[in-house]
C-alpha cells in the first residue's frame, strides 16, 4: 500500500500546521521528529517513519549514524539532519531532570507555568493539562488561541494528545481577558461535552478552569462537573 503523502492526512494532525495553531509543545515526540523530516518516502509516509525513528530515542542517549540508516526510508540525508538536531539537543539540552507537578486540588494548578502567562494573554488561550495515574503532570499543550466561542473546541482536539500520553485525566483551562471569573453558557456546554467524551475514552475531566489576572474559577467546584 502506498503511504500517504502529507496532503492527505487531515490539517489537525499535520505536525508544521499543529505547531502553528498550537505551539511546538503540543507535539509528540514522533511528531516533532515528522516536523523536522518534513516527508517520508513512496514506501513509508513522514509518520510512520517518524515513529520508527522515535522508537530507537532512549532517555540516555541517541540513536547514531549507522543505526537510522538502519531504518527503511532513512537515507543519508535524513540521517543528517536528525542527527544535527540530536546534537544540538545534547549541546543545550537541560541537564536536570524536570520539576514533577503533582495536582491534589485547584491550588496546585498555580504551579504550572502556563497559567501565569495566561493571566497576561489578551487573546483566548484554551489548554489541556494531561496527567498520569498519580495525578502527576505528563504535558501541557494550547488547543485553540483567539477562539471567543469555546463550544467550538472539539473533543477530539482536546483528546487526541491526551491518547498519545497515555493519560489517566486531563484538566482543561482557558483565560478570560476581560477578567470576568464567571463561566459563560458555551463554558459549561464544552465542559459538559469533555467530560461525557472523557467517559467513553476513559480519560477523566477533572476540571476546567478560568483563568483570570485575579486568580481562577473552578467549574467542578460550581457545581458543572
Amino acid at each position: 500500500m502506498a503511504a500517504k503523502r502529507i496532503t492527505e492526512i487531515n490539517p489537525l494532525d499535520r505536525p508544521r500546521e499543529k505547531i502553528e495553531k498550537k505551539g511546538a509543545s503540543s507535539l509528540s515526540d514522533y511528531e516533532l521528529i515528522a516536523a523536522i523530516l518534513g516527508k517520508g518516502t513512496k514506501k513509508n509516509d513522514v509518520l510512520s517513519l517518524s515513529k520508527k525513528v522515535a522508537a530507537l530515542i532512549k532517555p540516555e542517549n541517541f540513536p547514531g549514524y549507522d543505526e537510522l540508516l538502519e531504518i527503511d526510508g532513512i537515507g543519508p540525508s535524513k540521517a543528517a539532519i536528525l542527527m544535527a538536531c540530536f546534537e544540538f539537543a545534547r549541546r543545550y539540552g537541560i541537564t536536570e531532570p524536570p520539576t514533577v507537578i503533582k495536582i491534589t486540588g485547584p491550588e496546585d494548578i498555580e504551579k504550572i507555568p502556563i497559567i501565569t502567562e495566561l493571566r497576561k494573554k489578551e487573546q483566548e488561550y484554551f489548554v489541556c493539562i494531561t496527567l498520569n495515574g498519580a495525578s502527576e503532570v505528563i504535558n501541557t499543550r494550547i488547543i485553540t488561541k483567539g477562539l471567543l466561542n469555546h463550544s467550538l473546541v472539539h473533543p477530539r482536539e482536546v483528546f487526541a494528545d491526551a491518547i498519545t500520553d497515555r493519560a489517566a485525566a486531563i484538566i482543561c483551562a482557558h483565560n478570560h481577558p476581560s477578567g470576568n471569573p464567571d463561566p459563560s453558557s458555551e463554558d459549561i456546554k464544552v465542559t459538559r461535552q469533555l467530560a461525557d467524551s472523557g467517559t467513553l475514552l476513559g480519560i477523566s475531566l477533572l476540571d476546567h478552569l478560568i483563568i483570570t489576572k485575579g486568580g481562577l474559577n473552578s467549574l467542578r467546584s460550581l457545581g458543572y462537573l
